[in-house]
């Protein structure tokens, strides 16, 4: 470290540092991704089943996507992470999946959590706390789903208090992304507008949160690589399509064809 180096340019250098390093650990992740296919069990939402799995294949990965309770556990074992997304909580997913998440915990299989709409139903919001107890690896969630889990207004703080109580990593979505595990945060300002405005994209996106969760073990680097990944995507297809029906497309296309370049290009993280 240069002690004379003015603040301002010792900020920017540690900025540039952290934008390279992720920059590499979300391209190598995805390069792993494309090489050895992780399966990702995703018990997910009605509305979200088709655009998370064509996801995943574009980045690489494996989908499988039962909620039968009957099956759940055979393919949450065989997989090599499980996503519980809580957006359409019926009979068949109650049932199924806690089954799918005692399998995740008897393989050592990690788990990511992603609690739809928990501030708009009491009933969800007592299945994510009692999913909570399992012990996830991640829980990717918005605002209204941090403030509704931690009891406060949704800042990057109450992000890590949360982190802290459960021994567990935050990836808290928003117009500046935050991941966090109480005690290291990074920040992420890649996306694009029309992201928000297709269903599916935020619950498609944490199947990839899931995807890195199973090839790498710190949960920091795994979480943030994923949401640079999708931010990155996001603005390369944003400049292709011209609304958001064309988005979907645009953007699968974009992250198939996602690289090293195209992430240091536009990585923006602090």
């Amino acid at each position: 470290m240069d002690d004379t180096a003015p603040t301002g340019a010792l900020s920017s250098r540690i900025l540039d540092h952290r934008t390279a390093a992720l920059a590499a650990d979300a391209a190598r992740l995805l390069a792993e991704t494309r090489a050895r296919r992780p399966r990702v069990h995703a018990l997910t939402n009605a509305a979200a089943q088709a655009f998370t799995a064509n996801l995943l294949l574009a980045a690489g990965a494996i989908p499988s996507l039962t909620i039968a309770a009957e099956e759940a556990g055979h393919f949450a074992r065989r997989a090599d992470a499980v996503l519980v997304n809580l957006g359409t909580l019926d009979a068949e997913r109650r049932a199924g999946i806690p089954v799918a998440v005692a399998a995740a915990r008897e393989a050592g299989r990690p788990l990511v959590l992603d609690p739809v709409f928990v501030e708009a139903s009491p009933p969800r919001l007592a299945v994510a706390r009692e999913l909570l107890a399992q012990g996830p690896a991640i829980v990717r969630l918005n605002p209204g789903e941090l403030e509704a889990l931690g009891g406060r207004a949704p800042t990057p703080e109450t992000a890590a208090a949360l982190a802290r109580a459960d021994g567990l990593v935050v990836a808290l979505t928003g117009a500046t992304d935050v991941v966090t595990d109480g005690v290291r945060s990074l920040r992420i300002g890649n996306g694009h507008p029309l992201m928000a405005r297709v269903t599916a994209m935020g619950c498609a996106g944490s199947a990839l949160v899931a995807a890195f969760a199973a090839l790498e073990p710190d949960r920091v680097t795994a979480a943030a690589a994923a949401l640079l990944v999708l931010g990155v995507a996001g603005e390369i297809a944003g400049a292709r399509a011209v609304g958001p029906g064309s988005f979907p497309a645009a953007y699968l296309d974009a992250l198939d064809a996602l690289c090293e370049a195209d992430l240091v290009s536009h990585a923006r993280v602090s």
